[in-house]
Formats: C-alpha cells, structure tokens, sequence
C-alpha cells in the first residue's frame, strides 16, 4: 500500500527539488527524510529479488542513493514520482556494480536474481545477464527499458510510472506486456546458452 502525501507535503518536495536543481545542495537533505520510508520500500523490492543472504541491506541501499544523489550534483526533478524513478535506477546501478565486482572476485557464477511473475526457463537469472538485457532494451526502446526498471525493480504502480514518465496508465500497461515478452525471450535465450 502506497503511502499517500497530502498535497501540503507534495508541494514541499516539489519546492525542495527546485531548489536543489537550482544549487542548494541542503535541499537534497531535506527532501530525502520527507520520501525515506518510499525510498527504504523501493530497496526492499530491488533487494526481494536478489540472492539469500545478500550483504546489502534496505537501509545500506538508500544510503548509498542518497551519497549518490548528492555526489552527482543538481539534477532537475520534477517531483515526488520522478524522484523515486530516479532512486530506483541508481538502486539497480548500485546491485550491478556490486555483481560485477562480486562476479570478478569470485571468477565464477555471479549473483542471481527472482524474477517472480516471468516465465523464465529458471527461477532466477544473472543479474549480469539482466543488465546486459535492459542495455539491450534502452537501446530499442528506452521508454519500456525504463518501464520495466521503475515496476519491476522499483516497485512503482502504473500511476507513479506515469507521473514520472508522463504516460497514461494504459500506455504504462502495453509497454509493460511488450517489454515482459522481449525480457522473457531474451532472458530465455542467454540462459540456454552453457
């Protein structure tokens, strides 16, 4: 269930990424403690389909977006969705980054992920190999690339994703089912290769 902010407090974070976008780096502070408990949510969803016993936890995650977010200076964000659409890909940048050095350490099998609710030939796929798939994907069509990164791994609804893409609901759902069937045979296809 998706906490609802009033319109008091949507307007607050809308003020506050302005003034972020505009230089002032306290804005990003102040706007994250107002989104934490959506943020530690969206991690809990990345984190669900990762391996047992992964090291990162929720709260490590949403640290690690939040350093980030101020290491990469202003950024223009329009609000509350754009902002966790923003925070969920820099979540998956952060568990591929941390796959590949896992994967190079151990010079063997890398991290594995659930993709529950995907017909896949295995219950889990290379986390690896599914970011190779959404690269793939950005580059046919990176508005489904995005859809897929924004439902699947961040846990946004069809509503947010829209706010955040200017996109109808009905737009969100085809480009879903669209993008599912190309991951599913992609996936399918890199997994069947030994």
């Amino acid at each position: 269930m998706r906490a609802h902010l009033s319109d008091e407090s949507s307007q607050v974070i809308r003020q506050l990424l302005v003034q972020w976008h505009e230089g002032n780096s306290q804005a990003v502070r102040a706007v994250v403690p107002l989104v934490y408990d959506e943020l530690r949510r969206v991690a809990h969803n990345h984190l669900r389909k990762e391996r047992n016993g992964h090291t990162l936890e929720s709260t490590a995650l949403v640290h690690e977006v939040y350093l980030r977010l101020e290491k990469q200076g202003t950024a223009k964000i329009e609000n509350r969705s754009h902002l966790l659409a923003i925070c969920a890909q820099l979540m998956r940048q952060i568990l591929v980054d941390y796959a590949r050095i896992r994967h190079a350490a151990k010079r063997e099998g890398g991290e594995r992920v659930t993709l529950d609710g995907l017909a896949f030939k295995k219950p889990t796929v290379d986390v690896l190999a599914l970011d190779d798939a959404l690269r793939e994907l950005t580059k046919l069509d990176p508005q489904q690339s995005q859809i897929v990164e924004l439902k699947f791994f961040g846990g946004l609804s069809t509503e947010e994703i829209g706010d955040a893409l200017n996109l109808s609901p009905m737009t969100i759902k085809r480009r879903w089912a669209s993008a599912k069937l190309w991951l599913q045979r992609e996936l399918n296809r890199t997994e069947a290769v030994p």
